[in-house]
């Protein structure tokens, strides 16, 4: 489906954009307790202002687009919890909504873009980051699309189908976003160069080349090194803007419930993202506010 040009991909054409960091390094950063299937979801119901919050320290330090809390945020979620589905469809709308309060006064325009996670990200076992859930494109469209519907009557500039393992799930999200009238990027989660599931990234990205909904193609939640190629391969296969914001590099220990190792997430690299096509460029989990304010300079200063 052709979707008219909106003010965000108009933007893209006038150089890199500054996306936010991780939402939930933050959010505990700030005291906030996320042991829950829910995640930084639950704050919509519990504790909104933490999330407003949250985003506006990244508005605070040059981010130009920011990710809503919706990422975990789903009707079967909710429904586990005993939320009514008229009150989830509420907590979803509320997603948007944060992140534009923490957008006004903003000197520059802030750009709002509301996440969609894949449906591992509901399951809340790390299947995200797997795949191959033994789910049909079909089921998974289905799956998918009333979120979608609850997140676009709220009014985001983009949707960021992001996070996504496999590229069966892919073709799903896009199939639910038919129709919608929201522009959307595609971000896969990757491990050298493949989805999380196994697939070489030039098929992954070529789902999304000729879809004109889609205003960027690239990566997220991966280690920063594994950006480099991706970058390159999602521009070379699509022709599209690139969006590119890995981890940290830290990697998470689940038996421990605690991350190891040390940060690689170099701000200088952005130089050489930003040549390869990319034109929306942050941080994911573990990724702060003051690595985002490092990034803003180089973006500035190239």
């Amino acid at each position: 489906m052709s979707v008219p040009p909106t003010p965000l991909a108009t933007a893209l054409e006038g150089g890199p954009l500054v996306l936010d960091g991780g939402l939930s390094n933050q959010l505990e950063a700030q005291g906030c307790d996320l042991s829950d299937e829910l995640w930084s979801a639950r704050l919509l119901a519990d504790d909104p202002g933490q999330i407003e919050a949250a985003h506006a320290a990244y508005v605070r330090e040059g981010a130009r687009v920011l990710i809503t809390s919706s990422y975990q945020a789903t009707y079967e979620g909710f429904a586990h919890r005993g939320v009514a589905r008229e009150d989830a469809t509420a907590l979803l709308g509320r997603s948007v909504e944060l992140a534009r309060n923490a957008a006004e006064g903003a000197a520059d325009p802030v750009w709002v873009a509301a996440s969609v996670g894949p449906y591992g990200a509901m399951l809340a076992d790390g299947s995200e980051y797997r795949g191959r859930y033994g789910l049909s494109v079909a089921e998974l469209e289905r799956f998918h699309r009333p979120r979608i519907e609850a997140l676009v009557a709220a009014g985001p500039d983009v949707l960021a189908l992001e996070t996504v393992p496999d590229a069966d799930e892919a073709a799903a999200m896009l199939r639910a976003v038919e129709g919608c009238g929201v522009p959307v990027w595609l971000s896969y989660s990757i491990a050298g160069e493949a989805t999380r599931a196994g697939q070489p990234l030039r098929e992954a990205f070529a789902v999304a080349a000729g879809n004109e909904q889609v205003i960027a193609v690239g990566i997220n939640c991966c280690e920063p090194g594994d950006a480099d190629r991706a970058v390159e391969i999602a521009a070379e296969t699509t022709g599209k803007p690139v969006v590119v914001y890995p981890n940290s590099g830290e990697e998470w220990d689940a038996t421990a419930r605690s991350w190891r190792g040390r940060s690689t997430f170099d701000p200088a690299r952005v130089k050489g993202w930003r040549d390869a096509g990319a034109r929306l460029i942050g941080g994911c989990c573990r990724v702060g506010p003051d690595r985002i304010a490092e990034l803003a300079g180089v973006v500035r200063n190239h």
